[in-house]
């Protein structure tokens, strides 16, 4: 089968040493993938030098896919190749170029060769559906890259920031946005057997966090909580849902106070729940908290963080609504009645739903920052 070519060109307002930057990066690669691929990074050996590897796992239908990438071809500033060593094509090879075009702006440049597997079968079977799925990815990255060269531009420099629920939706997303921009990140989670300069354990339930290690820190995000859509509210699940959000947060809030270096800036997510039921009505944060269990977990919550206050630290508690994206959380889960047939209008059809996306999200946290 012929090689075939794709090229992606857009104009950026960055310079071509800030683009080239956020690309070298780590969390570059978690930024770029589309969330509606569902690929994922399974290992990585080095950045994006000559001789670094990646292996990516891709679903394909019920199958998963292996893919790994080697680094060619590497010029400081200006471009790189990944060239694909296992995977599903018979041939690909993608270079990322950067080329400036004055002090302040610069041309981002993706180009593509590849071969389709199967031969000239598989050029006649899947050559449209590969290239309609190559523009979709690359103008999503391309998107990615200017938005968050932008946002990283006007808000605060890059320092040291502390996650807990990292490897959550938002966590997840939030904290390849972060390394992208230069912030040293430092993953906080109940989950990790050992700890690392850029992971730390902790355990709410025995009240371990070693604030020693978080000395330095400028900001801390605090994430963790049970998700409340999985599962029934029974009596346990809702207690689940209340201890999960109220210890935790009184504990990071208390070590974080008692530190001889305290983090600038504590961003805790509280949720819209706090308002409970109020129908059609317009709320804001001067409004009082309404009734009933989530406005009662969401009080507690946000009393939770007073002895960070206390110390000093600025505190901004955000009242998220339902998060949505492709990656996960709510869409997916009322995503397959719909594709199933299944969906349509609920009751009257002018019930309110608070929604925000998961970028958005990310940006008003790296704002509030």
């Amino acid at each position: 089968m012929a090689e075939r070519v794709f090229v992606k060109r857009s104009d950026l307002s960055h310079p071509a040493a800030a683009v080239f930057a956020w690309h070298a990066r780590p969390g570059a690669l978690e930024r770029l993938i589309p969330p509606w691929s569902k690929a994922r990074v399974v290992a990585k050996k080095g950045g994006i030098e000559s001789g670094a590897r990646v292996e990516l796992r891709m679903p394909v239908g019920p199958l998963s896919v292996r893919w790994v990438a080697e680094h060619r071809d590497y010029v400081e500033g200006r471009e790189f190749t990944d060239v694909q060593v296992a995977g599903p094509f018979s041939l690909w090879e993608h270079t990322h170029r950067v080329t400036p075009t004055g002090p302040g702006s610069s041309v981002l440049e993706d180009t593509i060769r590849y071969r389709l597997p199967v031969g000239a079968l598989g050029s006649v079977l899947g050559g449209s559906l590969v290239e309609s799925e190559l523009e979709r990815t690359f103008a999503y990255r391309h998107r990615v890259t200017a938005q968050d060269l932008s946002t990283h531009a006007s808000c605060v420099p890059a320092g040291s920031v502390a996650v807990t629920g990292a490897s959550g939706l938002v966590g997840s997303s939030l904290v390849p946005f972060l390394r992208c921009g230069g912030h040293r990140v430092v993953e906080i989670g109940r989950s990790y057997s050992t700890a690392s300069p850029d992971r730390l354990r902790w355990n709410p339930a025995s009240g371990e966090l070693d604030t020693a290690a978080l000395e330095g820190v400028e900001a801390v995000v605090h994430l963790a909580g049970d998700n409340i859509a999985s599962g029934r509210w029974s009596d346990s699940r809702k207690r689940s849902i209340l201890e999960s959000r109220v210890g935790p947060t009184r504990l990071l809030a208390e070590n974080l106070a008692k530190m001889q270096r305290k983090p600038r800036v504590l961003v805790s997510a509280s949720a819209i729940g706090f308002y409970g039921e109020r129908g059609d009505t317009v709320v804001s944060e001067d409004d009082t908290a309404g009734e009933g269990f989530l406005a009662d977990v969401c009080r507690q919550w946000e009393a939770a963080v007073e002895p960070a206050v206390r110390a000093g630290i600025r505190v901004v508690l955000l009242r998220i609504g339902v998060v949505l994206s492709a990656r996960g959380g709510a869409l997916a889960r009322m995503l397959p009645p719909f594709l199933l047939g299944g969906g349509g209008v609920l009751g009257s059809g002018r019930q309110y739903m608070s929604w925000i996306s998961l970028e958005d999200l990310i940006a008003i946290v790296h704002r509030a920052m």
